[in-house]
């Protein structure tokens, strides 16, 4: 008999792999392998070890492009082996570590490069990956913010279409998420976390601080909107498929990202973990949005009722913008083509970017 977690994986994020840079053969190949939710980690990570051998092949022959495609791929490769993986803690954090160093070894070999930027928060420190388009800054920038699951490691099909636009990117791990999950758990306030990566921002000479936009996936999109709704020197926001109120959802959450909520919330019990859940609201904040707002729902979405998004804009008080696809999932990554790039658009408007030759890799 199948493994239900792992019909669940496949069937729930497949599009989303795909849409974020996973080769479509690839995930068939692999997921064909997998019998039992315990062998998903080791297979994701087998896969990612070959593309990790590939780029050291490839920088070793001097082809420094070739290998910064290949370990890219393999840190999103490691991180989709670990990015639910939380019944093994042990296993979860050393495939995380195995994505960060991938990643961190080809960031100088991307196009445009990528550097590790850390930003002081609460005694310690957050990691943002910045990328800046090609021609002379200072450049308008975009903070990436990922989801429950998600982590900066999966954004470089997300960057490009900011990058191709004459936007920086900074993708970032906040509390809960990739690097942060070990030192914070996940938070429902996010106005200290932009005060803390606002500060940092500004005090480099290649991104311009007064033309600043966020975008936020998933639980990242209610992250997004919580940063709208805070007094922060912000243009414009985008919030992909957040929930307005976390807490309503929960129980109709599939049980692996119902535990995998849990464990990043440090919640010791379900009864906790709903608890905790239901403090993740926009309750008394949306109408506190005054900066333009733009939101994307998918209406065949299976964690949140596209009736959040319209909830969030009819709250909202400044410019806000709901984008509904009728046949869009979760993160309406099965649609990415007729949202990803017009979203680019939308915020490059309205941060004052002008598109430049040499996008993204």
């Amino acid at each position: 008999m199948a493994d239900p977690l792992v019909e669940t994986a496949i069937a729930n994020w497949e599009p989303r792999f795909v849409a974020n840079g996973v080769d479509g053969a690839d995930f068939a190949r692999i997921t064909a392998a997998v019998a039992s939710w315990d062998d998903w980690c080791g297979a994701w990570s087998a896969a990612a070890d070959g593309y990790a051998e590939l780029a050291a092949k490839s920088r070793a022959a001097g082809h420094a492009r070739s290998a910064g495609e290949f370990d890219a791929r393999a840190a999103l490769y490691y991180h989709f082996g670990r990015f639910l993986f939380v019944h093994d803690r042990d296993q979860e954090r050393a495939t995380h570590e195995r994505a960060v160093a991938a990643l961190t070894r080809a960031l100088v070999e991307l196009a445009p490069p990528a550097r590790r930027e850390l930003v002081a928060f609460e005694g310690g420190h957050l990691v943002a990956l910045v990328r800046t388009p090609a021609g002379p800054g200072p450049h308008p920038v975009v903070i990436l913010i990922p989801g429950l699951d998600s982590t900066k490691e999966e954004f470089r099909e997300v960057e490009r279409a900011f990058l191709d636009r004459g936007l920086a990117t900074a993708s970032l791990d906040g509390p809960g998420q990739g690097e942060a999950e070990w030192d914070w758990p996940i938070r429902p306030d996010w106005a200290p976390v932009g005060e803390a990566v606002l500060a940092h921002l500004a005090s480099l000479v290649d991104l311009d601080a007064s033309r600043v936009g966020v975008w936020g996936v998933s639980l990242g999109g209610y992250y997004a909107a919580r940063l709208a709704a805070a007094d922060l020197p912000l243009r414009a926001v985008v919030a992909l498929s957040g929930p307005y109120d976390f807490g309503t959802s929960f129980d109709d959450l599939n049980p692996l990202t119902q535990r995998a909520f849990a464990v990043r919330s440090r919640s010791a019990t379900p009864e906790a973990a709903r608890q905790r859940a239901g403090e993740l609201t926009m309750a008394g904040h949306a109408a506190r949005i005054t900066i333009p707002l733009l939101v994307i729902q998918g209406q065949r979405d299976r964690l949140f009722s596209w009736h959040e998004g319209e909830r969030l804009v009819a709250e909202a008080r400044g410019e806000a913008t709901l984008w509904a696809f009728p046949e869009g999932n979760h993160g309406c990554a099965n649609v990415v083509t007729r949202h990803r790039g017009p979203a680019a658009d939308w915020l490059a408007d309205r941060l004052g970017a002008s598109p430049t030759p040499g996008g993204g890799q």
